[in-house]
């Protein structure tokens, strides 16, 4: 039998109102009961510390009226650029972070609730090489194999690799090195964790499968600049890395990858410097990439840092901090 005809309008109208409120396919993969922390530095990064939360990990707001939750203490420049957090398997979230431009030493400090830290530490990771000119963007995993913490960062030393040595750019030639701590009060002496032949900045380690995907910066600068991120994976955290991708980012400059998995979705944030402008980019395979930057929503002059999951009630904790 037909249907009335305001029958049929009034579940057209219905139909209408479900599609323009059901939720996008980027809702609801972050679980319930929990929330996402980015945390980042602005400016010159010597106020410190910022962090955003999100419950979609797309759209983004700023936590403390975006002023810092720790100022630098170490090194002479004071900075706190590139800070990367990981909560340790004793519950606590552990941070490293760039000191300086031109120092052998990175900053860590700890915190139970990301508003009360410990006294920062200077450590003086590459220290014993003459030649070290710099220690940059330093991130941290744990390792439940060896159940410790492994700190990667990269490093220019003099000389070490002069057949990619670059002629622009202060001649900058980075690899990636890496400490091993299970304490933060003595830390292995340091070893190269990457090394593909060309210059490499900003490695952010991911578990994938039964293994690791390191995503990273081709800093390439000669004789054609690449400026793009790519991948590169291991069966151990401390590699060996191969496998190395072709560039996931555009035809722009590309920086400071970090990424986070959305249900079954990859995102990858990543700063587009020369635009003072921030990117992502979506996978689900890690192999056929989307540019999704029209879709996210940052606070104003975030720069280079993690994303980290934390509960819905350390949230509720943080949203109450002046």
């Amino acid at each position: 039998m037909p249907l009335p005809l305001k029958t049929l309008v009034v579940t057209a109208v219905l139909a209408v109102t479900c599609l323009l409120t059901a939720p996008t396919a980027h809702t609801q993969q972050v679980p319930q009961g929990q929330a996402l922390v980015f945390a980042y530095f602005k400016g010159n990064s010597k106020d410190g510390l910022h962090l955003a939360y999100s419950r979609d990990g797309y759209h983004w707001k700023a936590l403390k009226n975006d002023s810092s939750f720790l100022k630098p203490a170490v090194a002479h420049d004071r900075l706190m650029r590139d800070p990367c957090i990981l909560r340790g398997p004793d519950g606590r979230f552990h941070m490293v972070w760039t000191v300086s431009w031109n120092d052998k030493g990175i900053g860590y400090a700890s915190s139970p609730d990301l508003v009360h830290w410990s006294e920062q530490q200077f450590v003086p990771v590459m220290q014993p090489e003459a030649g070290a000119r710099n220690c940059w963007a330093p991130e941290i995993n744990y390792d439940p194999q060896t159940r410790q913490y492994v700190i990667y960062w990269a490093s220019t030393i003099t000389g070490r690799f002069p057949e990619t040595q670059a002629q622009g750019e202060s001649s900058y030639n980075h690899r990636i090195y890496y400490t091993t701590t299970q304490d933060f009060k003595t830390y292995a002496p340091a070893r190269l964790l990457y090394e593909p032949g060309f210059n490499v900045i900003d490695a952010s380690i991911q578990p994938y499968k039964k293994g690791y995907v390191m995503f990273l910066k081709d800093e390439t600068v000669e004789p054609k600049p690449q400026k793009n991120l790519r991948l590169a994976y291991a069966k151990l955290l401390t590699g060996p890395y191969e496998q190395l991708s072709a560039p996931i980012t555009g035809d722009y400059w590309a920086e400071g990858p970090t990424a986070v998995r959305l249900g079954q979705d990859w995102l990858v944030y990543f700063d587009k410097y020369r635009l003072h402008r921030y990117g992502a980019v979506r996978s689900r395979d890690l192999k056929t990439w989307t540019d999704v930057s029209d879709q996210i929503q940052l606070p104003a002059g975030l720069r280079h840092g993690t994303i980290l999951p934390i509960s819905e009630k350390e949230l509720q904790v943080l949203l109450k901090v002046n």
